[in-house]
């Protein structure tokens, strides 16, 4: 059975800024865009069966300067809907809210049309991913790439490894990075994790 590799996309503005950015579709910067063409070495070293991406810009922009092509756009990838937390910093959420945490306490509403998820939500969309990727794993040495998101790969990672969707708090996760799920034993397994270019 081949590995699952997760991509994080390239640095943007707010991602420098660390702002919760999820339907705001920031572009690239250039140091992200530096970041996803680095990992094309990296990637030409697997056998990738399918590539599955976020439909938002900054992840299809990385998938094709990685080298990723082509990819199929799974709308379930994009990023955890922050509601009214969108463009906001943990630290200005934490001035109203000084004990919120995103993963047990989720969002507050949005703009319309984004009243926010919470972690429970998230992890139904992971979860479908899931069954998908597991089903192009079965009976297949071939790898599965996902491009996208922090938060979104974080609880698809604890949901690969059985674990709630909550527990993507343990996993974190830098902006153009690699890491690798696969299993020892049978059991899944983190192999690798924030990989970069040597």
């Amino acid at each position: 059975m081949g590995d699952v590799i997760l991509i994080r996309h390239g640095a943007t503005e707010w991602s420098r800024d660390g702002k919760h950015t999820s339907y705001t579709d920031m572009p690239l910067l250039p140091e992200g865009e530096a970041q996803a063409r680095a990992l094309a070495p990296m990637l030409a070293r697997h056998d990738i069966g399918l590539t599955l991406c976020s439909p938002m810009g900054r992840a299809r922009d990385t998938a094709k300067l990685a080298g990723l092509d082509p990819v199929r756009l799974d709308e379930d990838m994009h990023e955890w809907d922050y509601g009214g937390y969108e463009g906001v910093t943990t630290v200005e959420i934490h001035r109203s809210r000084p004990d919120w945490n995103l993963w047990t306490d989720g969002v507050v509403p949005g703009i319309v049309g984004h009243p926010g998820e919470s972690p429970e939500q998230i992890g139904a969309r992971a979860d479908r991913v899931l069954a998908t990727v597991l089903a192009e794993l079965r009976g297949n040495d071939q790898d599965v790439v996902l491009v996208a998101h922090a938060h979104f790969l974080r609880v698809f990672t604890a949901r690969y490894l059985g674990l709630p969707p909550s527990c993507g708090a343990l996993f974190m996760l830098a902006t153009g990075t690699m890491s690798r799920l696969g299993a020892e034993h049978g059991q899944p397994a983190v192999a690798s994790w924030n990989e970069r270019p040597r």
